[in-house]
């Protein structure tokens, strides 16, 4: 278990959560585990107004995912390389297998299994699409693990920084060689 690279103020964590290494915590997000576990994987963000609690079964988050802004997840799984969009829900017991993205204000109900490298999006959510999201997911948790590493030294506009903008670029056609 890790300590986070950024926490920021106003973040607040009770019970048994565990930190894999090169996660980043962005403001006033929420995670509690009272009963079970909440376990957040390698280089994942939990970004602002987030919340993640348990449901009966533990909240267990991959590595490389982005977990945006007001989302919450409550006892559920999110794979590898995942993105769960703005002010979306996934609710107990749910499965989001890797490299997939659920769209912002969607709802995944209670027991969903989404399949490996796919897009959902709705109330309720459901499969609109399919495409292997790993290079996209994993280049915005980089993004965000390197954001945090700024914000710990203190500064704030490390996304304008040319030389950042540059190196991102080469990360990311060694990401598509990867999958190619």
């Amino acid at each position: 278990m890790s300590e986070p690279v950024w926490r920021a103020p106003g973040v607040q964590v009770y019970g048994d959560v565990r930190f894999g290494q090169g996660v980043t915590l962005w403001p006033n997000c929420v995670m509690r585990a009272e009963v079970d576990y909440v376990a957040v994987g390698d280089y994942t963000n939990i970004q602002d107004f987030s919340m993640l609690h348990i449901g009966g079964v533990p909240t267990i988050i991959g590595a490389y995912c982005s977990i945006t802004h007001h989302a919450t997840i409550h006892g559920a799984r999110i794979g590898d390389h995942c993105l769960i969009g703005i002010n979306a829900t996934v609710m107990d017991g749910a499965h989001i297998g890797d490299n997939c993205i659920v769209a912002g204000n969607s709802i995944i109900r209670e027991g969903t299994v989404i399949p490996d490298n796919s897009i959902v999006a709705g109330v309720p959510a459901k499969v609109v699409g399919t495409r292997n999201n790993y290079v996209a997911n994993k280049m915005n948790a980089i993004a965000y693990f390197k954001n945090g590493q700024a914000y710990a030294r203190g500064e704030h506009r490390l996304w304008a920084d040319s030389d950042y903008q540059q190196e991102m670029a080469q990360l990311k056609t060694q990401l598509e060689s990867e999958i190619a």
